[in-house]
């Protein structure tokens, strides 16, 4: 197990991924296997999507060959034809808003992009900036691109890939702890404590116009309808951002299920709220500080050094 989306068979991930020269954006592609069947749920008053009718919950989720996670908000859709091309089929896509954070309002991702990053896909699934990822902010801290996995009795395997860039924090500021930590696997997240505090609190804010999580979770299981998948993963995200959900928010989760292995619904549901939490958790862990002339955006391992340090020697 890589404790990726990827554990689930047949599932691929391919990341674009711009820095410099005024950008800092990007695409992930996350690709399925042939009869994966796929639902939708859109939370929050400030969505950037494509495609998603065609997923609505009232018609049984529908067969998809990917999904397309974008940065450049409804700009950036653009990368969701490339990705099309590239596949030949259906790909429905989320963007979440990173526009001018890495300096030129203009630099966001084209289809160009979207098909680098089904071209990309792979088992290995890197974090961090990344992807989907690149220019993520969350409240003052930097975003990333998270992934995680679990393991069900029967082989059945439930994973989820999300972009953390939201206006609520996912950091306890009486603990330093991410708010979503106590749900790792064991040694997942070891040793986590906070750390400077003050310097957290110190920390100026920036612009934040809109926001959004935008993510992917996955199954082999054979389920009734893939939507519970879904919405169970909006509540892990709930778990992991306070507030989630507001209007400023446009947060998107997608649910693919291959259908390959039995399974109690009620558990998978409970596996992918917890997924995708964990995913999101990663996503704050694995981010590192970037200036532009947009500012400076810190990350958690630069706030809370030993925190960091704890994880990157898991």
């Amino acid at each position: 197990m890589r404790n990726a989306i990827t554990d689930v068979p047949g599932v691929l991930v391919g990341h674009a991924t711009r820095i410099g020269g005024g950008a800092l954006t990007g695409v992930t592609a996350v690709l399925f296997p042939p009869g994966t069947r796929a639902a939708v749920d859109v939370r929050g008053g400030g969505p950037a999507t494509r495609d998603t009718a065609a997923l609505d919950a009232r018609h049984g989720g529908r067969e998809v060959r990917g999904v397309v996670l974008t940065g450049g908000s409804a700009y950036g859709l653009a990368a969701a034809g490339g990705a099309a091309d590239e596949l030949g089929g259906f790909v429905p896509a989320a963007a979440l808003f990173d526009l001018g954070r890495g300096g030129d309002f203009s630099a966001r991702p084209g289809a160009a992009e979207g098909a680098e990053a089904v071209r990309a896909a792979g088992p290995e699934v890197a974090s961090g900036n990344v992807g989907a990822g690149t220019g993520a902010l969350n409240a003052t801290l930097k975003g990333g691109l998270g992934t995680a996995s679990a393991r069900l009795p029967g082989g059945v395997v439930v994973g989820a890939v999300a972009a953390l860039n939201a206006v609520g924090p996912s950091v306890d500021a009486g603990t330093g702890l991410p708010f979503a930590a106590h749900l790792g696997l064991p040694g997942e997240f070891p040793g986590a404590r906070g750390d400077d505090l003050d310097a957290a609190r110190a920390v100026p804010g920036h612009a934040q116009p809109f926001n959004t999580v935008i993510g992917v979770v996955a199954t082999n299981a054979r389920l009734p309808h893939p939507y519970p998948l879904a919405a169970a993963a909006q509540d892990g995200l709930a778990l992991a951002v306070r507030p989630a959900h507001g209007l400023t928010d446009g947060d998107t989760a997608f649910a693919a299920a291959t259908g390959t292995r039995d399974a109690d619904p009620r558990a998978v549901a409970d596996a992918a709220r917890a997924v995708f939490a964990r995913a999101l958790v990663h996503a704050l862990l694995g981010a590192a500080s970037v200036t532009t002339p947009w500012g400076h955006l810190p990350a958690y391992r630069e706030l809370y050094p030993r925190t960091a340090a704890a994880y990157r020697g898991n």
